[in-house]
């Protein structure tokens, strides 16, 4: 008995010296990514490791820049996705084109789509229904309690400002040959503007579109949010000034121009809680708070 026993566990030790680490039964799954904020997810739930794959939004961390790129989220390569021999393919809803996704999903191999919604349960189902993808809901669990315990602060400081005290914010997504497009209603921006206790001054807007020079020097906004992550080579604090338009806003004139990293603001994943957080301080800087509980 002893000896077949031990003849079992060499065999067992040589079939998994032989056989690749996908197919060994403890190995987690190699897994493409389609959705730069699931990227985020997974690589906080230590789980980048087993990533064989991404799309080109995926790029935070940026470790992921090492893996293989198969195409913008909306146009996907099927056949590059499947040249990884991927057991598991984990898609922002909006993974495309729709071809592209019948054939993934005809392949046999497994794939999840995970719930997109702009709000803070939103990001916390996000972060849950990922974490049960990939069988690591302790992990899951964990980064949702952070992650809620951040969101959690921001709206008790936001329920702290007076609807009269309210700043308002415009955010800038790119200005290119002086047309300014912004983050309207229903944008990402928009979302964690109001989360941070502010009022975006283009809600009136649906989507990201040209906003023109009369509408925004009428919104006078006390402050312009902008990306530093390269989302426009024209973008800068110079070129909002110089702007015939942006620079004659109260935002402008008093240099309160505010830049956070695009992934940050233009995704709703687990730096949710630090993007909204670090908009409070930046729109209500400490010294005028005025005395704190």
């Amino acid at each position: 008995m002893a000896a077949a026993r031990s003849l079992r566990h060499l065999a067992a030790a040589l079939l998994a010296l032989i056989l690749p680490a996908g197919a060994q039964a403890d190995a987690p799954p190699r897994t493409v990514v389609l959705g730069g904020t699931l990227a985020e997810i997974i690589a906080a739930l230590g789980a980048e490791d087993q990533l064989v794959g991404r799309d080109a939004t995926s790029s935070w961390p940026e470790s992921l820049l090492a893996l293989p790129d198969v195409g913008y989220l909306r146009a996907v390569s099927a056949e590059g996705v499947l040249s990884l021999e991927p057991e598991l393919i984990i898609a922002d809803p909006g993974a495309g084109p729709e071809a592209a996704v019948d054939v993934l999903r005809a392949s046999g191999v497994p794939y999840v789509t995970v719930p997109y919604e702009r709000s803070a349960e939103g990001v916390i189902d996000k972060i849950t229904a990922t974490a049960a993808a990939l069988h690591r809901e302790a992990e899951g669990a964990a980064l949702a309690a952070r992650v809620r315990s951040q969101i959690d602060e921001a709206a008790a400081r936001a329920a702290a400002i007076p609807e009269d005290a309210r700043r308002g914010v415009l955010f800038v997504m790119s200005l290119q040959g002086g047309a300014v497009m912004v983050g309207g209603g229903g944008t990402t921006p928009d979302s964690l503007i109001t989360m941070a206790g502010a009022r975006n001054v283009a809600a009136a807007i649906d989507g990201y579109k040209v906003m023109t020079d009369e509408a925004i020097i009428a919104a006078a906004p006390d402050v312009i949010l902008m990306t530093d992550g390269g989302m426009d080579a024209a973008m800068s604090a110079a070129a909002i000034r110089a702007h015939p338009a942006l620079g004659h806003t109260p935002a402008a004139e008093r240099g309160d121009i505010v830049m956070i990293d695009g992934l940050m603001v233009l995704g709703f994943g687990p730096r949710v809680g630090d993007a909204v957080l670090f908009l409070n301080d930046a729109f209500y800087p400490a010294a005028d708070r005025g005395p704190q509980p």
